[in-house]
């Protein structure tokens, strides 16, 4: 079965391409490499001892969107296009809205097209907003603290929406928390253009000396040391999550949600120490303030995609710091080298 990857060479799209391969479904990447590299594929490749289809492609382009569906015989679609980093989006919320909003709104209409009913949307734990109560499940009041939570908020009601309107549609959102970690291998991980706005990706740069200092913003929160507490997951066990969802309800329809995440929160000074002894480095950091957006903690309930989906998260946080200092210390500027 062929599946169309929208933003497929980036971070979890790509490690999603090989579980789904594994699995033995064929994925099709569609990706404008806005954020991500062309020697994704290679990487790809050398895994998976196979060469992936690509096609360059924007996600407000339905023609192109229509053609990629037809021309490949698109059964499904995992859709991870999308900016996504909270404080940016605070500052350019109409360019947020317009590619993730606006650019599912677009691939939904090609979808409809081209007569393929099923998505799996890559959605975030930023739908709950501040969190009235932890862990957190799926039946929490849904709300953002950001556009781009937003975005995944309108997103996730487009989808409802788009079933109700036709009893055989298939959406499943699935609302994860941190992704962290890398490949295995060594040969595929996070690596972010420009200054990333994830953690681990920072903390890796910093202690493979391309940056100076990890900045930590907000050291007053109430949690156990003051920096902010999230729900890491490694990105092996999030890419399983996604191949789990699809094959659990390829012959359903409707509108359905899981939470994808450990049920641990980590802080983000815990998430430094266990780096420290990855990479047997002491890591520099420095506080400064909180970012627009940003809560205090957030971990998740993921007891109901182990129920439904026989999926639980197997990587605890020293697989995700080893295997990211592995992918950097090979690639200390990415695949950009």
């Amino acid at each position: 079965m062929n599946i169309l990857v929208t933003g497929g060479m980036g971070y979890i799209g790509s490690h999603t391409c090989l579980a789904l391969y594994k699995a033995g479904f064929t994925p099709i990447i569609y990706d404008n490499l806005s954020n991500s590299s062309i020697k994704v594929l290679e990487q790809l490749k050398i895994i998976a001892n196979h060469t992936f289809e690509f096609v360059e492609g924007d996600i407000n382009d339905r023609d192109k969107l229509e053609a990629t569906l037809n021309d490949y015989n698109i059964k499904a679609v995992f859709h991870f296009a999308s900016l996504k980093a909270v404080g940016e989006s605070t500052e350019q919320p109409l360019r947020y809205y317009d590619n993730n909003v606006s650019g599912t709104v677009t691939l939904l209409t090609a979808m409809q097209k081209s007569a393929v009913k099923q998505i799996i949307f890559s959605s975030s734990a930023t739908v709950y907003g501040d969190p009235q109560y932890l862990p957190i499940d799926e039946k929490h009041p849904i709300t953002a603290t950001n556009p781009y939570g937003w975005t995944k908020v309108m997103v996730e009601q487009i989808l409802n929406d788009w079933c109700l309107a036709n009893e055989q549609n298939l959406a499943i959102a699935l609302r994860y928390f941190n992704p962290a970690g890398a490949h295995p291998s060594g040969l595929l991980g996070e690596s972010p253009t420009g200054i990333p706005n994830n953690l681990m990706p920072y903390i890796s740069q910093t202690a493979v000396g391309q940056r100076e200092f990890v900045n930590i913003f907000g050291n007053d929160y109430d949690t156990q040391d003051g920096t902010g507490v999230r729900d890491y997951i490694h990105i092996m066990d999030l890419a399983e999550g996604h191949v789990a969802a699809f094959s659990t309800h390829q012959k359903d329809s409707g509108s359905l949600v899981y939470n994808l995440g450990t049920g641990k929160g980590y802080t983000v000074l815990e998430i430094i120490t266990a780096f420290s002894s990855s990479a047997n480095v002491e890591i520099n950091y420095k506080f400064a303030p909180r970012r627009a957006g940003d809560i205090a903690s957030n971990f998740a309930n993921a007891s109901l995609a182990q129920e439904k989906l026989g999926w639980k998260a197997k990587l605890n946080i020293k697989a995700m710091t080893d295997d990211t200092w592995r992918w950097q210390s090979k690639y200390p500027n990415g695949l950009e080298d």
